[in-house]
């Protein structure tokens, strides 16, 4: 019994020592000092039919906070944590001015995501001014096919666009594996249709690399 019990709590650990994004501090995360109600199992993937998509839901019964003041036109980074890289995968950046309706790509990493602890990017200088939802998503490469994502309320400023020029001008954040009809394949590098203008390229991976998967 006690063997087993062993096995049982390292089957558990395994599965749930994904990855996660810890800076900016995302909805109910651990590692923000200020959460009232943090989520413990904030590595786990979306939910396979959708039911939490997008933010595992926690940007529709969480308050409010900002948590960090992006400048645009600025450089910045996310931090990731975690142990289960699952040989990496593609991972994108997003932003959203409706709470989560929208959710429009800023910086794309395809192949090698998230094998890196630390990701950089810039924070256009045409988004809109105001409070935002930001985005990290992940597909991974090895495993079952899933959709990792944490959001983060924050604030940005100087920018020179307006929600609708915003979106209008940057594409729209790669779903799949939540039940609406994409999927993802196994050990086949994610190569965004439309990746945006600020795009980060793992090893074996190109500018000139064909989308993949084909999902309209």
């Amino acid at each position: 019994m006690i063997f087993n019990a062993i096995i049982s709590l390292t089957i558990i650990g395994i599965t749930s020592a994904h990855m996660e994004m810890s800076w900016p501090y995302p909805l109910r995360s651990k590692y923000d000092p200020q959460a009232t109600s943090a989520d413990y199992s904030m590595t786990d993937p979306l939910k396979t039919d959708g039911s939490n998509f997008p933010c595992k839901g926690y940007h529709t019964n969480t308050p409010w906070r900002s948590i960090t003041t992006y400048t645009a036109g600025q450089k910045y980074n996310i931090s990731l944590a975690g142990s289960a890289t699952h040989g990496g995968g593609s991972c994108q950046l997003s932003l959203s001015y409706d709470n989560g309706t929208s959710f429009h790509v800023i910086e794309s990493i395809e192949g090698g995501c998230p094998l890196e602890s630390t990701y950089n990017f810039s924070m256009p200088s045409d988004v809109a001014d105001g409070d935002a939802l930001f985005a990290w998503t992940w597909f991974n490469l090895e495993g079952n096919r899933e959709m990792y994502m944490n959001c983060a309320d924050v604030t940005i400023t100087g920018g020179k666009g307006s929600p609708d020029s915003f979106e209008s001008a940057y594409p729209d954040m790669f779903v799949a594996n939540t039940g609406n009809g994409c999927k993802t394949v196994e050990k086949q590098e994610i190569i965004f249709a439309q990746p945006g203008v600020q795009v980060i390229y793992g090893e074996g991976v190109s500018s000139s690399s064909p989308p993949f998967p084909s999902c309209s």
